[in-house]
């Protein structure tokens, strides 16, 4: 533990999120405090004192009105727990309960008053009920009465609330009771109330926050260590914490988030989970802690990528928000591309190509398929995609790899006779590239895993010699493995290539790849098999995130049942799920809005948002508009200028303007999010794209998979939103939206 000052001072998550309804000028008034209190708790205008009746239990003035509760952990350590109003801190002291959780291990504070009040409180309506309204009985029997005593303590439900659980009778009063409860006690009771059994809740909430050792009630000290007391650490700015609704994932982890963030691990591993779910989040703590690992040096042997620069630049700022630049110093962060091409400048300097990307690729393929007329034979986009995700993705190079390759998530079977009509013009393809001095994306990753494994296996060679490395001998210190270890967001828009370089370019050990992605968020035609690639992430090696901090209840049920029916991978020939994906988050149901024709949709968009900045008040809004298609961006743009409003597109390297409406295809929005989400275009032949149902019956695995992109897409999109989500469209409405 750090020492600072002769205290140290954390916050109980509930108290910071109860702390932002107060006053801006108490907030200030409580950064002043935790400063004066961890230099000196009892200096005297602090008027530090022990409450009546508890042992650990104190207060502490934070100005004349208001005063701090502060639960003392053992030796100089305490936790502000409350902030209450002076006239509310010292009558009825039994009011206050502070336990240690006996399945988590964590640390947990009630205020019985508060909770009591805000139960009985009169409260407006849920915008969407939680479940389904039932026939009342003649006398309503309260909600958890099926469930005993035993039972709710088993999954982990705050033993001091339990007498007033026992009463609740109306989601009103189950609402007032999980506003003030601790979090674990907010998300058994809310799954409890939707119908999840008690075996569910058991496997999917509280097993995964459940302590690893033995819980000792009485030790605070070991309770403030462990991952489920959601603290600040000693040393937190906490004025940025109380001013910043969307920085609380700097400074709390969920305790199932901390668990897969520390975790030992005998090789690779993969967490999975829908949007807002925090992966992410876990990426860049992971990376803190593999850096926090390291012997002092000043090389960089951790690699964090994903897949596209704005992406990259996004994580790179967040890693220098998380762990400053100490933290940064130690990472390479790059965008797999990049990183595939500055493999190949490197092992082959002044060889210059132009890139092309995966339309122009396909008018090659045109052009070559029309001059050897052969047009009508084959498909130019499923030779593409066939050389792209197959060939290319092999680990061998040869005709012979290719004739015993597994061609994960392609769907339609080849025999060989085809595979060696494939194999003819793909040799064409490739020399016609080569003529023309171009190539693509594909084909720089597949050259970069090459020279890695090449690289790879004298390392191997060498060592298995007993030749010995030093750090001193410069002639073989471009021998070391490129990293120790890797960490990859957005796991799921890789290709083989990809892998297959990145693989190379961490010894297989422990720690070495560590992966966050979601399937359903796919929005390219990546598929592959890690495990045929040599990284294992099968068994207790995946973990999957399925509480989402970012959006509400409403919007993630809708933005879920538009992926349809559709059945999803998992990155390793298994399915991909979204069980258990919650949000204890509420809000408005998203709203559908149609129009006769494109014109009359744009004069739309352009009222809601305007009713929107109005609603806000705020002259630098939260607000986002996705489009299908990019000429929509521009008259999406030049609508909202007529109306006044200011807007800005979204590039290739994200947004070019804050504070201002942001405009941009739906591809643009990965890793963004914003209060206020605008679907625009959403109608039939634009969403699904008109092209995708040309390949209905010529290639069906093909079909499918443009659809499920197309659905990946929307949802994608729709999952950005925080507060409100509009989806619109002109004519016919996607195939994809609710018909009611």
């Amino acid at each position: 533990m750090s020492m600072q000052g002769v205290a140290t001072l954390r916050m109980l998550y509930k108290a910071e999120k109860e702390a932002k309804k107060l006053p801006r000028a108490v907030k200030g008034a409580i950064y002043d405090f935790q400063h004066k209190f961890r230099k000196d708790p009892h200096a005297p205008g602090l008027r530090f004192k022990q409450l009546q009746g508890h042992q650990r239990l104190y207060s502490a003035r934070i100005n004349a009105e208001y005063r701090a509760l502060l639960l003392h952990a053992g030796d100089r350590d305490y936790v502000l727990v409350a902030v209450k109003h002076r006239k509310d801190v010292y009558d009825n002291l039994d009011r206050y309960q502070y336990t240690i959780n006996e399945v988590t291990g964590a640390i947990e504070f009630v205020d019985l008053v508060s909770v009591e009040e805000n139960v009985s409180a009169p409260r407006p309506p849920a915008p969407v009920p939680l479940r389904p309204p039932a026939p009342e009985p003649a006398v309503p029997a309260p909600f958890f009465a099926a469930f005993t005593r035993e039972q709710l303590l088993d999954l982990g439900v705050a033993a001091p609330l339990l007498p007033l659980i026992r009463k609740i009778g109306t989601e009103e009063e189950l609402l007032g009771l999980v506003e003030f409860a601790p979090a674990l006690t907010q998300e058994v009771l809310l799954e409890l109330y939707a119908g999840t059994t008690f075996d569910e809740v058991l496997e999917q909430i509280t097993r995964p926050v459940a302590a690893d050792d033995d819980v000792d009630t009485g030790d605070y000290a070991t309770a403030l260590t462990r991952p489920a007391t959601q603290v600040t650490t000693e040393d937190t700015d906490l004025q940025a914490v109380l001013e910043d609704d969307f920085g609380q994932w700097k400074i709390y982890l969920h305790p199932t988030q901390r668990k897969l963030v520390e975790r030992e691990q005998k090789g690779s591993a993969r967490v999975s989970g829908g949007p807002g779910t925090g992966k992410t989040i876990v990426a860049l703590y992971r990376v803190k802690h593999l850096v926090d690992r390291l012997p002092p040096g000043d090389t960089k042997p951790v690699l964090l990528t994903t897949f596209n620069k704005n992406l990259a630049a996004d994580l790179r700022k967040r890693l220098l928000e998380l762990g400053g630049a100490e933290t940064a110093a130690r990472v390479e962060i790059v965008n797999i591309d990049k990183l595939a091409a500055d493999v190949v400048a490197r092992a082959e300097p002044g060889v210059k190509r132009r890139w092309i990307d995966d339309n122009k690729a396909i008018q090659e393929w045109n052009a070559m398929l029309r001059e050897l007329d052969e047009e009508t034979t084959w498909d130019a986009e499923f030779l593409h995609a066939e050389w792209t995700h197959v060939i290319l993705g092999m680990e061998g190079g040869s005709r012979t790899d290719y004739f015993r390759a597994r061609r994960a998530g392609r769907g339609r079977s080849i025999g060989r006779a085809q595979r060696a009509e494939i194999w003819r013009l793909v040799e064409k393809f490739r020399l016609r590239l080569d003529e023309r001095n171009l190539w693509t994306y594909r084909q720089v990753a597949e050259r970069a895993a090459r020279l890695e494994e090449q690289r790879a296996a004298r390392i191997v060679k060498h060592r298995a010699d007993g030749l010995n490395i030093h750090r001193e001998d410069a002639s073989v210190a471009r021998m070391r493995p490129r990293y120790e270890h890797i960490v990859v967001d957005e796991a799921q828009d890789l290709a083989a290539a990809h892998w297959r370089m990145l693989r190379a370019m961490v010894p297989d050990g422990p720690n070495d790849i560590f992966l966050v992605g979601d399937v359903h968020q796919r929005l390219y035609n990546n598929y592959v098999s890690l495990g045929s690639l040599g990284i294992n992430i099968r068994g207790r090696r995946s973990a999957r995130l399925t509480l989402s901090y970012r959006t509400t209840h409403e919007i993630l049920g809708s933005a879920v049942r538009l992926l349809g029916e559709e059945s999803w991978d998992d990155l390793d020939d298994e399915s991909g799920e979204l069980t258990g994906y919650r949000s204890l988050l509420r809000g408005a149901r998203p709203a559908l809005r149609s129009a006769p024709t494109w014109g009359a949709e744009l004069d739309l968009i352009a009222g809601h948002v305007a009713e929107l900045i109005e609603e806000t008040g705020s002259s630098s809004p939260s607000i986002a508009i996705g489009v299908p298609e990019r000429h929509m961006v521009d008259e999406v743009q030049s609508r909202l200028a007529t109306a006044g409003i200011s807007a800005a597109a979204i590039g290739p390297d994200g947004p070019k303007l804050d504070d201002v409406v942001h405009i941009g295809t739906m591809h643009r929005f990965k890793g963004l999010e914003y209060q206020h989400m605008i679907i625009a275009g959403v109608a039939d032949g634009l969403v699904p794209h008109a092209q995708a149902g040309q390949r209905e019956r010529t290639d069906p695995a093909a079909h499918r998979r443009e659809l499920q992109r197309a659905r990946s897409l929307l949802f994608v999109a729709a999952t950005r939103a925080r507060d409100s989500l509009l989806i619109s469209w002109h004519g016919t409405p996607s195939p994809f939206l609710p018909r009611s």
